[in-house]
């Protein structure tokens, strides 16, 4: 009986286990399916906005026009360093996957630099616009559009944020399954706003300009 009993103990533990682990499964699909569902949220906003400025793009009220205020070859600038870094992330990832800690900060590091060089530049731009009096005050048009690219810029801003975060807890506890999904999550994030830029770039500045 006794021997029956630990046979019976020992059939069960795979199965304690298997169950373990599809719970460990489940909550990062979870956490990836969450993060999946604030990009949707996220992508509605930033519909809006574009609707928004759609209507509000031709007026004016007698203020300056696109071509007058819009500096094509800094914002074509200010595009390839956030396409770059797009890039610069994707290394990150693959560093990550191959189980390389040293390479995984070195690129995270290089794409926080270029998203803040992204982020200066747009600040720039917005310091010039204010200067020559092309404030959101002064039309319908720029309203929207101090709006629209300023929510941009805070998204990356706070995309930069996080990567100093997820630094912080490299350093602390590695590559770690927990860290792996975070930066899988900050991954999507920062793809998003790349795609969003493109929009941006291509309706705002370069139609704005050809208009």
């Amino acid at each position: 009986m006794a021997a029956d009993a630990l046979n019976d103990t020992q059939a069960r533990e795979p199965t304690f286990y298997l169950v373990e682990d599809e719970h460990h499964h489940e909550a990062g699909g979870s956490t990836l399916l969450g993060f999946w569902i604030y990009l949707m949220s996220d992508a509605l906003i930033f519909a809006t906005l574009f609707a928004t400025f759609g209507v509000l793009s031709t007026a004016y009220a007698g203020g300056p026009i696109p071509r007058e205020i819009f500096s094509l070859p800094l914002v074509a600038l200010n595009t390839a360093i956030l396409l770059v870094s797009s890039i610069t992330y994707g290394f990150a990832m693959i560093a990550m996957q191959e189980g390389r800690l040293g390479g995984t900060k070195l690129w995270l590091i290089v794409t926080g630099l270029l998203g803040a060089a992204f982020v200066g530049i747009e600040l720039f731009e917005f310091a010039e616009l204010i200067h020559e009096g092309a404030t959101p005050q002064r039309s319908a048009f720029l309203s929207a559009f101090f709006t629209l690219v300023a929510t941009h810029g805070l998204h990356v801003t706070f995309g930069i944020i996080w990567l100093v975060v997820m630094l912080f807890q490299l350093n602390q506890r590695g590559l770690h399954p927990e860290n792996q999904r975070r930066l899988q999550c900050l991954s999507m994030f920062w793809h998003f706003l790349d795609v969003v830029w493109i929009g941006v770039f291509t309706f705002v500045y370069l139609l704005g300009v050809l208009r």
